[in-house]
């Protein structure tokens, strides 16, 4: 054999002596230390996810509860918010005028009958004195007519002149009620008249909200154009659009489950107020009508909604969590429960069921009222895949 044979064939067994003795010192030393080799933690606890101080800071967690929703079968359908056709009006001038002083601002409540604005205008003028004008002729007229009822009974006129007098003072009183009827078709009052303003008051003819103000001071305005759109928030109606082979079993008054982009994780109740007559031939769906209470004003007119509605008949209940709050991890679908401990997450096995909109159904694994992680649960799976990956990474 050759020397340079005989040199290789050295280095390759000396190579294979290191590779067998470097595992057994590793062993040796970590026994010696009383501990597992290193990438093995006997006190790790799968089933809890730990984020430090620093971290959780630019974490941001957002919970919400698993819910109970009736069970069978539902559509899911997308609207827009708007106004109850019931308590929304839009306040123009009848006539064209000038913008006097303006009362209210927009975002104000106004009851209904409340002062808006101020308008003053020639036309308004003229039926003011066409109405004084009827008055003083209707005055005459009763006077002349009662006149000549007294001298008919003492036989000095005919009962032809009394009768032509009341005619006289009846023409009189209706041109005064036509006057009257002038005046208020211009929006002013005889109330008005009497408290000598200028012009006429332009009042909210319901209570609510005033959304937009487009009245300003000097400004000229006319009918086309509304000065004030007032609006109840009290209630607002969700007008989504079902496909007709769902539209026909939605069922009045059924209660629907609402999700809003602008708030993401809470869910809200409705209830379906009216279920369209007529399908609209380009898209073959029906409009439905859904109304949702809203009392502490968060939601705004225009705001997009996606609403879960029951068809039929409900079928028991299920419990349903917002979509995002589930995460994928190897061995199945999880979720992450807040302990009460600042940092510290519950690591929880579920069972996922149907997607329903923005909301999932949860076979097993949670019960309804628990509180979820929603925004930051893809984190938190995140740090659970790192610490698992980590782990394997030192046991090699």
């Amino acid at each position: 054999m050759k020397p340079s044979h005989l040199l290789l064939s050295a280095l390759l067994v000396a190579s294979s002596a290191c590779k067998s003795d470097k595992p057994e010192h590793e062993d040796e030393h970590a026994h010696e230390e009383g501990g597992e080799p290193k990438g093995h933690d006997e006190g790790h606890d799968e089933s809890h996810v730990h984020i430090a101080p620093e971290m959780l800071r630019d974490l941001r967690v957002t919970t919400a509860p698993a819910s109970a929703r009736p069970g069978g079968e539902s559509v899911t359908a997308l609207g827009e918010l708007m106004f109850s056709e019931d308590a929304y009006a839009e306040v123009a001038s009848p006539i064209s005028a000038r913008v006097g002083t303006v009362f209210v601002t927009t975002g104000q409540e106004v009851k209904e009958g409340e002062k808006l604005a101020e308008l003053r205008s020639p036309e308004l003028g003229k039926a003011r004195a066409a109405l004084q004008s009827a008055k003083a002729r209707a005055t005459a007229a009763r006077q002349t007519a009662e006149r000549k009822r007294a001298l008919a009974a003492e036989r000095i006129v005919a009962q032809k002149d009394v009768q032509a007098a009341e005619v006289e003072a009846a023409g009189a009183e209706a041109e005064v009620a036509g006057a009257r009827a002038e005046l208020a078709a211009l929006g002013a009052s005889e109330e008005d008249l009497r408290a000598g303003t200028p012009g006429f008051i332009l009042r909210s003819p319901i209570s609510g909200t005033v959304i937009e103000r487009d009245a300003r001071m000097g400004q000229m305005a006319d009918a086309e154009h509304p000065l004030f759109r007032i609006g109840d928030l009290g209630s607002l109606w969700l007008i989504v659009h079902a496909f007709e082979r769902d539209a026909v079993r939605i069922q009045k008054d059924a209660e629907a489950r609402v999700t809003f982009a602008a708030f993401p994780g809470k869910e809200l109740t409705a209830r379906v107020g009216h279920v369209g007559q007529r399908v609209d031939a380009s898209s073959r769906t029906i409009p439905v009508r859904l109304v949702l209470e809203n009392r502490q004003g968060l939601l705004k007119p225009g705001m997009s909604a996606t609403a879960s509605i029951p068809l039929g008949s409900p079928d028991g209940t299920i419990t349903t969590v917002p979509t995002a709050a589930l995460q994928r991890l190897e061995n199945g679908w999880v979720a992450f429960l807040p302990t009460g401990e600042r940092g510290s997450f519950e690591r929880r096995e579920v069972g996922r069921g149907r997607t329903l909109g923005d909301h999932v159904e949860v076979l097993s694994g949670l019960t309804v009222g628990e509180q979820v992680v929603v925004d930051g649960a893809f984190l938190l799976k995140a740090e659970v895949e790192k610490s698992a990956g980590g782990g394997e990474d030192h046991g090699h």
